[in-house]
């Protein structure tokens, strides 16, 4: 699961390595581009030095869009395809995070509630805060016991806050049976996943399966047909569910002298697991549940007995970019519905969609540069240009939440996505980029603060590419580091 992110420290990395001012403002693999040299480059060779990194032979059926500017201005400093449509991948975050923290504010918290319906009754509203987890869920029973609430009759889990399918009907089915394709919904814990361990026991014989919860073992039927191999062989673990999710299937092999492989993956019933796993912390505290139920609180006006907020949004936009999560995307999309409220039958996300698109043109950006179907950029359906990025990368920079922008995007060879890119070449700590990644596609766009030119915005994205990601990215990183040692000349 990803890491707990301190947006103070993040704020204080940026602002002494890179020079941050108000006004400039899926794990990646480690690729050291080919030109690691220190070299300087003028804006007049920019163009042929570009063109002789995409024009090779290798990448002759892909599709590149490029656009690079000066942050403080329009001019472009070199241009490939950047009005056209792109597949984004997780470069569309920058346009879920951007609209949120202008329409939502740094500060906003989306809170998560239990009401006293009378006669033992509970209810727990949640309003998809994607941080929440068990600690919280004890947090929420620790307070009702303060209440005196010794027994509940009656545990009613509200989903309905957040209205559409759990799961995007446009993702691909690899992708919604993996943890990063995790449901979305109004009660989201431990951001909708669960975990196994998978132990190796004796030559020969299947690995032993460990649940962390074991009242979520008994939603599933498991087809064992993995097996324990000898010393020092090669690890292969693959975990499928069938296409109706009741049947979890493990295959591959784990040597006799390996660690425990931990496999996390998404649950069935998000609504149902949340009530499951509230209903066993009230009983640790003490308080025996009697039923559990999903249903709604029917608008009742009720006494808000216990709640729980979420971390500021600046933090769950650094959790979103940072580790490209999507499931924090996904609910950030929907958290920005509360500025327009879904019509009769429009869900949440589309609702949220309408107010990203009206923020997003507020700002400058071009509403034909883009079309989304999703927040995250799961979706293949999504489709965005080049200018779109940039546009948005430059209209945030002159945001009052320029800052906290900034600092939630990953830093070239230091934190999240870009951790082990760019080391030990001229892009090391100065280049701020969201990356995007999925078959047949490679993406980044950011910032560069280049110590001999003025600080400049940038998006690179390649389409339609058999190549493996890794030759991709080592191109496109090399471009970057060009881009990094830009000079006024």
């Amino acid at each position: 699961m990803p890491k707990r992110i301190s947006l103070g420290f993040l704020l204080l990395f940026l602002g002494t390595q890179v020079g941050i001012t108000t006004k400039a403002v899926q794990a990646q693999t480690q690729v050291v581009p080919t030109q690691t040299t220190t070299k300087s480059i003028c804006p007049a060779q920019l163009g042929a030095s570009i063109d002789a990194v995409i024009n090779r032979p290798v990448f002759s059926r892909s599709r590149w869009g490029i656009l690079v500017q000066p942050l403080s201005s329009t001019q472009t400093l070199y241009s490939r395809d950047a009005q056209k449509y792109f597949t984004p991948a997780s470069t569309t975050k920058l346009l879920t995070t951007a609209a949120a923290l202008q329409q939502l504010g740094t500060n906003f918290r989306i809170r998560t509630s239990v009401y006293g319906g009378g006669n033992g009754v509970l209810y727990i509203v949640g309003r998809g805060d994607p941080s929440l987890g068990d600690a919280q869920l004890t947090v929420l029973a620790k307070q009702l016991k303060q209440k005196g609430i010794e027994r509940v009759n009656q545990l009613i889990a509200d989903d309905t806050y957040i209205r559409g399918d759990i799961v995007n009907p446009s993702w691909q089915w690899e992708d919604i049976q993996s943890d990063y394709g995790a449901p979305i919904n109004s009660l989201i814990l431990n951001q909708n996943v669960f975990n196994i361990r998978l132990l190796p026991q004796s030559v020969g014989q299947p690995l032993k399966v460990i649940w962390n919860d074991i009242s979520e073992a008994a939603q599933w039927q498991v087809i064992n047909q993995s097996v324990t191999t000898a010393e020092n062989q090669p690890n292969s673990i693959n975990v499928t569910r069938d296409l109706k999710g009741k049947i979890l299937q493990i295959q591959g092999q784990l040597a006799l002298n390996s660690q425990p492989e931990l496999v996390s993956l998404p649950v069935l019933s998000p609504a149902e697991y949340f009530s499951r796993r509230f209903r066993s912390t009230l009983i640790a505290e003490k308080i025996p549940v009697v039923q559990t139920l999903v249903s709604s609180s029917n608008g009742k006006n009720l006494e808000e007995l216990a709640n729980v907020e979420s971390p500021a949004l600046s933090e769950l936009v650094a959790q979103t970019n940072i580790n490209s999560n999507n499931l924090f995307a996904e609910s950030l999309l929907r958290a920005l519905a509360i500025k327009k409220p879904p019509t009769e039958n429009q869900t949440s996300a589309d609702a949220g969609l309408e107010v990203m698109k009206a923020t997003l043109t507020q700002m400058g950006v071009d509403s034909t540069g883009y079309s989304l179907v999703d927040g995250s950029g799961l979706s293949r359906k999504d489709l965005v240009s080049p200018e779109a990025l940039v546009q948005t990368l430059q209209a945030m920079a002159k945001s009052p939440a320029a800052l906290v922008y900034r600092a939630s995007l990953p830093v070239a060879a230091r934190s999240g996505t870009l951790k082990s890119r760019f080391q030990n070449t001229p892009a090391e700590g100065i280049v701020q980029a969201k990356t995007g990644t999925m078959g047949g596609v490679v993406s980044i766009a950011g910032y560069i603060n280049t110590p001999k030119y003025s600080p400049i915005v940038f998006s690179i994205m390649v389409n339609q590419s058999e190549q493996p990601v890794r030759v991709v990215r080592q191109a496109i990183d090399e471009i970057v580091v060009l881009l990094a040692q830009l000079q006024n000349c």
